[in-house]
């Protein structure tokens, strides 16, 4: 071999180093940033980890659903709780201040999510009168919450997400914010329960997460479907912020932020299963709750239109793929 031939082969040599290191280097780090959020992951899920009383499955299931690989439905509660509020009077029995009930499709890529006025007239699992459905959290936990939404919706309720205030606060801002299209001027009180502290002027805009939080709450600038239709556009704002590439450096900052100020009944599998999911997701369509304001005992209820529950119910178990099995357990009653 000439020295020319011996010189083409060392520069041969070089440029192989010079393509295979750096793609030794992305792997490496892309292998450690997956265990880093393996390790973040198994952290927050041992905090956030809470099983609901029934087990691992809804009765309204045949056999417990893997969101790895199953469609599956996932109630999102929010909370009155935050750092501020605890221990204060008026704050002892939270209630859930939203309540979004979202279904996942693995074949579509998509999602489907209704919100649920949180003062919906609905019975209650257990109780001989009706009441309003934020009241379900204070009688019973989470517990009777998916009781409650999978007795109105006649679906199981796979798994759930319970979150406060402070992780609400936390998410959105470990994202740097969220796209919403404000619809009209909101007025509304911050975390801290600071009156007319938060002015949203109309019109598309990057919110906070103080303005997120107030975007989500206000009672005061429409009716409750309005407000659960905000609440869902915050979801959804979320979930596509979320899965954005420069939000997934965010991840482990995420999962630990919300340790503390969330429960779930997901495992660690199932939270891996779902980062990856997540990336996939290419349509989200909200539907919408009808009913009238009604006052019963001189105390104020969304009255639900029977039929419009139905609607919502029976598009959410297609896109669930939910033919309808398994019982409910609602045998005991209390005043």
């Amino acid at each position: 071999m000439d020295r020319q031939q011996m010189r083409k082969k060392k520069q041969k040599k070089r440029r192989i180093k010079f393509i295979v290191f750096p793609l030794i280097l992305i792997l490496l780090g892309t292998v450690g940033f997956g265990s880093y959020l393996t390790y973040k992951l198994a952290n927050a899920s041992s905090k956030a980890q809470e099983t609901l009383s029934r087990g691992e499955k809804s009765n309204l299931r045949l056999n417990a659903i893997d969101p790895g690989k199953d469609n599956f439905s996932v109630l999102i509660a929010g909370i009155d709780d935050s750092k501020h509020r605890k221990g204060k009077k008026g704050f002892e029995g939270n209630r859930t201040d939203a309540l979004i009930l979202a279904t996942f499709n693995r074949e579509r890529k998509s999602v489907k999510m209704v919100s649920i006025p949180r003062d919906s007239y609905v019975q209650i699992p257990g109780r001989i009168n009706k009441d309003k459905i934020t009241h379900a959290h204070a009688y019973g936990g989470i517990d009777l919450t998916v009781d409650t939404v999978e007795h109105l919706f006649n679906l199981p309720v796979d798994y759930y997400v319970r979150v406060n205030f402070d992780a609400f606060l936390q998410i959105v801002d470990t994202l740097g914010g969220v796209d919403v299209d404000v619809k009209k001027k909101i007025v509304e009180q911050d975390s801290q329960d600071r009156p007319k502290a938060i002015t949203i002027e109309p019109g598309k805009q990057r919110l906070n997460p103080e303005e997120a939080l107030a975007y989500a709450r206000t009672r005061h600038a429409d009716s409750d479907i309005m407000r659960g239709d905000r609440q869902k556009q915050i979801v959804e704002a979320i979930i596509k912020e979320s899965t954005q590439i420069k939000s997934i450096p965010k991840y482990g900052q995420l999962i630990e932020n919300v340790g503390d100020n969330m429960s779930t009944n997901f495992t660690l599998g199932n939270m891996i299963a779902l980062l990856k999911y997540a990336k996939s997701i290419n349509n989200i369509e909200s539907l919408s709750l009808k009913g009238s304001d009604a006052r019963i005992n001189n105390i104020y209820y969304y009255s639900l239109d029977e039929q419009s529950v139905l609607d919502v119910s029976n598009k959410l178990k297609e896109h669930l793929d939910y033919s309808g099995t398994g019982t409910t357990d609602t045998n005991s009653t209390t005043n």
